[in-house]
């Protein structure tokens, strides 16, 4: 079969499966059958199939757990696991959309759908290109896995963590991890991201006195005594980054304070800071240096007299991974080569993803997919054409992994 037609037969194979994942509203954390339509395919093609199920979150005032399903096929190492989500983020308005949100939409060379880009075309990918090197490949080596979940658009408490949690419990490990994320920017393939800043939040809670703004000698405003502190924060330096990521960077992401009145000094203002941190800095470290700073201000200044006091609760939701150059960026790099003839560039920037939950176990880890420009917004859509080179990029993955 030439190229061209190898390319058209994937496209339409995955504009089809697309489609039947688009039309259901899978709104995090509901999977809305998406699962089901996958591992009754992933089952022909001789995958193991187990649903997991985690929490007891309340969903439109009932109880419902998270569905994550575990697919493999095979026995042995190197595992190859395609990793995504089958949730997708709420649409908004519905009134805004050019086409309705969940009624898949072929218009103007493009699919038109909530989670066209993120990431049910992904999903739609991994499996077409699974099921064709399956079908000429039945005697592969090595194993190929999917792990799906429908907890990564919302607090990802019940997906993948708990499933690579079960997996590590039982000494199952993925050797190498592709995530469907949408990473490409201007043309497919021409990024990948090998790695993730770490993200670690705070909410800053500085605690004063009310009063009158008449006489603020009876009172202490919990605003005056952090600005000196938050200057000093917001101007810190704390890496400087590496060849792989930029400098760890700190943003605050909200202020809250006042009673609503002109003539009353504050009890409490809340600060609500983000750190983006490198592989160069530890979630340790940024704690300890933001610590200093404050207790320099609310310690060691004319504010200590003023009774302010503060208290920082902290909350850490990925630590930063890093996947060098090696087998499994090589075999993506030259998957996309072949398909596209890009030249693929390497990236750590944007938030999280589920890559930081697999990181951890050992296994490499890249993020591949569609383009990102058109993700959680308004009239999401993916290129038609990118849908069938994409499923013939992932079966030249799994070729360069699992056949060299």
């Amino acid at each position: 079969m030439s190229n061209f037609n190898k390319q058209a037969t994937h496209q339409q194979q995955t504009l089809d499966l697309s489609i039947a994942l688009l039309e259901r509203p899978s709104v995090t954390p509901d999977d809305d059958g998406c699962q089901d339509i996958l591992s009754e395919r992933l089952q022909q093609a001789g995958f193991d199939c187990e649903f997991m199920y985690f929490g007891d979150r309340k969903q439109n005032g009932e109880h419902a757990e998270v569905k994550n399903l575990w697919a493999r096929r095979g026995t042995t190492d190197p595992v190859i696991c395609f990793a995504g989500h089958t949730d997708v983020v709420p649409t908004g308005d519905e009134n805004n959309w050019t086409y309705p949100p969940f009624t898949p939409t072929i218009s103007d060379g493009y699919l038109w759908a909530r989670g066209a880009a993120d990431m049910k075309t992904g999903i739609a990918a991994f499996t077409i290109a699974a099921e064709r090197f399956v079908k000429n490949h039945p005697e592969h080596n090595g194993s190929i896995a999917f792990l799906i979940t429908s907890d990564e658009e919302g607090p990802s408490i019940n997906g993948t963590v708990k499933v690579i949690e079960t997996l590590e419990a039982r000494n199952e490990k993925i050797t190498y991890c592709l995530v469907g994320e949408p990473s490409s920017t201007d043309t497919l393939g021409d990024i990948i991201k090998n790695g993730r800043r770490g993200s670690l939040g705070a909410v800053l809670t500085v605690t004063g006195k009310q009063g009158h703004v008449a006489y603020p000698h009876l009172a202490s405003n919990p605003i005056h005594a952090a600005m000196s502190a938050l200057a000093e924060l917001t101007n810190a330096t704390w890496d400087e980054g590496n060849d792989y990521f930029p400098a760890t960077s700190l943003q605050i992401s909200n202020i809250n304070g006042g009673t609503g009145a002109t003539n009353v000094i504050p009890e409490t203002l809340e600060v609500v800071f983000n750190f983006r941190f490198s592989t160069e800095t530890t979630e340790d470290e940024l704690k300890a240096k933001t610590h200093a700073i404050f207790d320099k201000h609310f310690k060691d200044s004319h504010f200590a007299d003023s009774k302010a006091s503060y208290a920082i609760n902290w909350k850490l939701s990925g630590q930063p991974f890093l996947t060098p150059e090696g087998k499994l960026v090589s075999a993506c790099q030259k998957a996309i080569k072949k398909v596209t003839d890009v030249d693929t560039v390497l990236s750590t920037s944007g938030g999280t993803s589920d890559g930081r939950f697999i990181a951890p176990t050992g296994a490499q880890v890249v993020e591949l997919g569609v383009r990102n420009a058109t993700i959680h917004q308004v009239d999401e859509k993916v290129e038609i054409d990118d849908l069938g080179k994409l499923a013939q990029i992932y079966e030249g993955i799994l070729e360069n992994l699992l056949l060299d």
